[in-house]
């Protein structure tokens, strides 16, 4: 009887030996060994998307860059998480997605809890420097627990993930193209006259701004809860 065996590769990381498997990202092994890569579309237990390309890193002998959640590490490589032309790009990134749609912090419920938010403090965003679009959205309160607020998703497709991967409901989809994407529910109905919907609030908790909320919640109290994931993933594992 055959053993397989896994082959282990070395590469660098910002300067630092490290090891992994064959097959693992390099947003993978940076996360093992506490090497900080900013993402807004990656979570931990959903399938890859590489939308936001927050994550990208440069990889020396190209001139490109690459998204560390959707690269696989190879012997030698030598990576580089956070430099200068890195900084630029992200800060760029986070303006553009302030601009596209309607954020505004101040009167917002997941004010404090948000992961755009968040991510552009620590890079340092103070200020738009792109024309804001001002689009004229809507808000989805026709159901009787959660609200859609186009205005302020940045289509991660965290909520389509984790509603077809997790709960297996695959209510939520995502219409139109590029700048004019929208999440829906089920044939683009209102949320609230889904038949698939189970309510369990899983695409909720991993909306990371305030584009998906429980109705009822104030400014600044909409506070994500994802302990649910690391669980559901394992028990989905197992029975494979």
């Amino acid at each position: 009887m055959s053993v397989m065996t896994v082959q282990s590769l070395t590469l660098k990381i910002d300067g630092k030996d490290v090891s992994c498997q064959a097959g693992q990202t390099i947003l993978e092994v940076a996360r093992e060994h506490d090497i900080e890569i900013p993402t807004l579309c990656w979570l931990d237990g959903l399938t890859l998307w590489g939308g936001c390309r927050l994550c990208v890193v440069e990889v020396a002998g190209s001139p490109k860059l690459f998204a560390a959640c959707g690269t696989a590490c190879a012997e030698g490589m030598e990576v580089t998480t956070n430099s200068e032309r890195l900084q630029k790009y992200r800060k760029t990134i986070v303006e553009m997605l302030f601009s596209e749609r309607n954020h505004v912090c101040a009167v917002c419920v997941s004010n404090g809890h948000c992961e755009l938010q968040s991510m552009a403090q620590k890079l340092g965003v103070n200020h738009v420097h792109l024309p804001y679009r001002y689009p004229k959205l809507t808000v989805d309160s026709s159901n009787d627990r959660f609200r859609l607020d186009h205005n302020r998703c940045i289509l991660c497709t965290r909520c389509v993930r984790v509603c077809g991967e997790i709960e297996g409901a695959h209510t939520k989809d995502v219409k139109g193209r590029g700048i004019n994407s929208q999440i829906i529910n089920d044939l683009d109905q209102p949320w609230g006259e889904s038949e698939t919907c189970t309510g369990c609030a899983k695409c909720v908790h991993v909306c990371p701004t305030g584009a998906l909320t429980e109705r009822g919640t104030a400014v600044a109290e909409m506070n994500k809860k994802r302990q649910f994931l690391p669980y559901l993933t394992l028990m989905r594992e197992n029975d494979k």
